[in-house]
């Protein structure tokens, strides 16, 4: 992977008028399966090619693979880290080799979902309730890829509240088709879920009441990067540093890559209709 040293225009420059100049930029943006994740990676690299000139790659990887190689030097950035519980493990061991840089999104929900209609409102009713959430014929959570900290904490969860029930790791797609078919049926499914996601805006859902509070409090989402990309390219650290996005922009974000079904071509339609948005970006990296 090619480091990055450039020659920067002001941080004025907005998106629509040009970029930065410099014979090599070169990036490689670590991402995860995490709906929100793929829709910001992908507005990103959008942004970065076409307005700026840069050659952004995208590597999807595991969680572990994602921290380690960001502190080796073989990714140079990645869009999402939840803090201060969700993905404190994963930080630990390579605190002194990754810095954490600003928060871009506030205020993140973490846990157990079911539909509304669900006639439960707490984690220890779903203990005593477990046989009516099935799924394949077992009493069970669904939820995503076994490395992710959402299916560490359920797994806690599980032991927490003594449920009798396992937890069924499978892709974010698929669990999310299985939500979809659950709730077009009014059938009961429990599911590991989390805030922001595009299924807040499709369905009807809530979350399972946590009193021992296995999943934690509300956290905030990061960025993060190699220790010298701040030097390499001050601009960008900037730029991200000034990027924030809430509720409507990152749900519509999502929403429109769902539509869509495919995650460039609906990146790059909402960045068309959210000009204004990302100029604000620019602008407060100018500050």
């Amino acid at each position: 992977m090619k480091k990055t040293s450039l020659t920067l225009l002001a941080l004025g420059v907005m998106a629509s008028g040009g970029a930065a100049q410099a014979s090599d930029k070169s990036l490689v943006i670590g991402t995860n399966n995490w709906a929100e994740n793929i829709a910001v990676a992908n507005m990103w690299k959008i942004l970065l090619e076409e307005d700026h000139a840069y050659d952004v790659e995208l590597s999807d990887v595991g969680k572990s693979v994602l921290y380690s190689g960001l502190a080796n030097g073989d990714f140079d950035l990645s869009l999402e880290i939840w803090l201060p519980t969700t993905d404190a493990p994963f930080l630990e061991p390579h605190r002194d080799s990754i810095d954490v840089h600003d928060v871009w999104y506030e205020g993140t929900g973490l846990g157990l979902v079911v539909p509304s209609y669900a006639e439960i409102d707490s984690i220890p009713e779903l203990a005593a309730q477990a046989d009516r959430y099935q799924y394949q014929g077992r009493s069970a959570i669904l939820g995503i890829d076994p490395g992710s900290a959402i299916a560490s904490l359920t797994e806690k969860a599980i032991e927490a509240y003594e449920l009798p029930m396992n937890q069924i790791n499978s892709s974010g797609p698929a669990m999310m088709a299985a939500l979809d078919s659950a709730y077009r049926s009014g059938e009961p499914l429990v599911v590991t879920l989390w805030s922001p996601h595009w299924a807040f805006a499709e369905y009807d859902l809530k979350y399972l009441e946590d009193p021992q509070g296995v999943y934690g409090d509300n956290e905030d989402i990061y960025w993060m990067a190699r220790p010298d990309l701040d030097a390499d390219d001050p601009w960008l650290t900037s730029l991200l540093n000034a990027w924030k996005m809430d509720d409507d922009s990152l749900g519509s974000l999502m929403a429109r890559i769902e539509e869509v079904g495919d995650p460039a071509e609906g990146a790059r339609g909402w960045i068309h209709d959210n000009r204004d948005l990302i100029d604000s970006w620019y602008v407060a990296a100018a500050d």
